[in-house]
């Protein structure tokens, strides 16, 4: 199908659905979903008809065409969404070799075999993928709400200084039932942010050493080491939890370490405490509040 025959909306898709696919494969196969959107607006040239909002759901059009033709991606195996960060695929690399159209089309065919494949009594007029799948598109609305949730809470956190992160932080150890009798004052810490027991005393292993920068910057190999040489005693774990993620470095070393250590960025940070917000207790919550919302979600 040449491009000059499919319609305005399908030929926009194209567009921004490849450039997202690509901006993927520029940064290391992942990036959060806000981070690829604003990437796309930078690198697709985007027309006023492009960047107009829809009147009822008040959402900017090109941005709405992505986060619908993403499911197609996603179908099709080239995609990968969770807790807000987009993966490409191996095969999604791949498909950046068919090209704009060809890549969009070959998402679209899959998403119609595998809606056939759910529904095998539907017509071929009732899977067809046009703007009009309702289905699809209420997909897309609550990918581009949890986007808007997961933004609105990364902000939340990022407004807040390194000694009541330091804070939060600890907040989400007592809720998955541990006791934190140490969290660092102002000043030098020893490199040790937060010291948590299973029980009262230290007497239980795992004895955790958590190490906590609040910043843009990744964390670096050489403070993940640093953390490393901390742990002495058996039953030591340690846990460096960094808001500006890690460097490759940093990550390899971790994954190689006699010792544990594990890490957490921003986005494992939020999944755990959507996770364990239940049980924090009241004055706890109000370092990060939160609302669940529901909507009716078909099953994949």
């Amino acid at each position: 199908m040449k491009e000059k025959e499919i319609s305005r909306s399908r030929a926009l898709a194209a567009k921004v659905i490849y450039a997202a696919l690509q901006t993927l494969k520029e940064n290391g196969g992942e990036l959060s979903g806000r981070e690829v959107i604003n990437k796309v607006g930078q690198k697709v040239e985007l027309d006023d008809w492009a960047k107009s909002r829809y009147e009822k759901s008040g959402y900017i059009r090109w941005q709405s065409i992505l986060q619908f033709f993403s499911i197609d991606c996603i179908k099709a195996g080239y995609l990968v969404k969770k807790q807000g960060i987009w993966y490409l695929t191996p095969e999604g690399e791949e498909a950046l070799n068919l090209g704009e159209i060809g890549l969009l089309n070959a998402a679209t065919e899959a998403y119609r075999k595998w809606k056939k494949e759910k529904e095998a009594t539907t017509t071929e007029e009732e899977v067809n993928t046009s703007l009009n799948d309702s289905e699809k598109e209420q997909e897309a609305t609550i990918d581009e709400i949890e986007q808007i949730a997961l933004d609105g809470t990364k902000n939340h956190l990022k407004s807040k200084n390194p000694y009541e992160f330091q804070d939060i932080v600890a907040a989400l150890l007592r809720a998955m039932g541990y006791y934190t009798p140490f969290i660092a004052p102002k000043g030098k810490d020893g490199g040790i942010d937060i010291i948590a027991y299973r029980d009262p005393l230290g007497t239980v292993s795992p004895r955790i050493k958590v190490q906590v920068k609040h910043r843009d910057q990744p964390a670096s190999v050489q403070e993940i080491r640093q953390l490393m040489g901390l742990l002495q005693k058996d039953g030591d774990v340690g846990i460096f939890i960094s808001s500006g993620g890690f460097t490759p470095d940093a990550k390899s070393a971790a994954r190689s370490s006699h010792v544990h250590v594990e890490l957490i960025d921003l986005s494992r940070f939020i999944e755990l405490w959507q996770e364990f917000y239940h049980k924090l207790d009241e004055e706890d919550k109000k370092h990060l509040p939160l609302t669940p919302i529901y909507f009716y979600a078909p099953s994949p």
